[in-house]
């Protein structure tokens, strides 16, 4: 029979967890002939006492993670899904409450949004939808019985000003070619996340809803409001926004890929380039990545966004 380690020898458990990932729930909300539409990515990760099922196989404490499946599916219906906020919180506090093994529970959020179609006829317009490509939202909860945090953000969104960037006055060395720019094209695919100050049932939870549309907005207006000397800049001023704005968040992670655009040379056909044709070059890129805290607020947000 193979030996099983087990704690005082030399291999020992380490952090772990399990669950259900991307758990696709679309929630059909009818107001009459009027149709609402949430549409959700959900994963669960659930941790506690997990030790004898990774030692000896036993998996008296293990809930399957197809009823996890069932109860994204089941919450769905029974508490419908008012913001990916909200429904986070009542799936991570649902596994954490009712089974004694799991001390810490983690979901994570996709929301896909959804626009209605324009139509001569309205009726038509109350249940006729087109997918948004503009951005993805994104909501982390997690909670361990007695603290919850919920980091939440966007990916995928992709901005760019056509003027008012500048790039020049940088260090030069033997292997710098870059040409200075007087006036550039800033354009970056933003993904950012935010951590919330809300501590639990309680302290009176944010407007999720409200709170992403707000925080978003801010974030565009700073970058296009910001006559840009560098991407580094403008991640600082978006960041100083969303917190000078949003009392509710302490902290904005972003990783900001610039999009180059370089001016193409036209000379060799006897045509001047004025600004005018551009070649968006999509790798290799900079990589822009930055926190910006409250005032005497630590950093919490993992520097890998792509884990969270």
């Amino acid at each position: 029979m193979t030996d099983i380690p087990r704690p005082g020898r030399p291999a020992v458990l380490g952090q772990n967890q399990y669950g259900k990932a991307e758990n696709r729930v679309v929630r059909i909300t009818r107001n009459g002939a009027t149709h609402h539409i949430k549409d959700l990515n959900v994963s669960v990760a659930l941790s506690g006492d997990m030790d004898e099922v990774h030692y000896s196989g036993s998996n008296a404490t293990v809930l399957p993670t197809d009823t996890t499946k069932h109860t994204v599916f089941a919450f769905a219906k029974e508490y419908g899904i008012e913001s990916a906020e909200q429904f986070g919180i009542h799936l991570a506090r649902h596994f954490v409450t009712s089974q004694e093994p799991i001390h810490r529970a983690r979901v994570r959020v996709e929301e896909y949004a959804w626009e209605r179609i324009g139509t001569s006829g309205a009726r038509e317009a109350e249940h006729s939808f087109v997918r948004k490509g503009q951005e993805t939202r994104l909501t982390q909860v997690t909670y361990d019985g007695d603290t919850w945090e919920v980091v939440s953000g966007l990916k995928d969104l992709v901005v760019m000003n056509s003027t008012d960037s500048e790039f020049r006055g940088y260090v030069k060395d033997e292997y710098t070619t870059l040409p200075e720019a007087y006036d550039r094209i800033l354009a970056t695919e933003v993904s950012a996340r935010w951590r919330f100050n809300w501590t639990g049932d309680a302290q009176e939870a944010p407007d999720w809803e409200t709170s992403y549309e707000e925080t978003r907005r801010h974030l565009l207006q700073a970058f296009a409001e910001t006559y840009s000397f560098s991407l580094q800049q403008t991640l600082y001023r978006m960041g100083a926004r969303i917190i000078d704005h949003r009392g509710e968040i302490d902290e904005v992670r972003f990783s900001l890929p610039n999009r180059h655009h370089f001016l193409v040379d036209l000379e060799p056909f006897g045509l001047e380039n004025d600004n005018e044709v551009y070649l968006a070059a999509d790798r290799p890129y900079g990589l822009i990545e930055a926190t910006v805290l409250r005032d005497g607020r630590e950093a919490r947000i993992p520097a890998d966004l792509t884990n969270l």
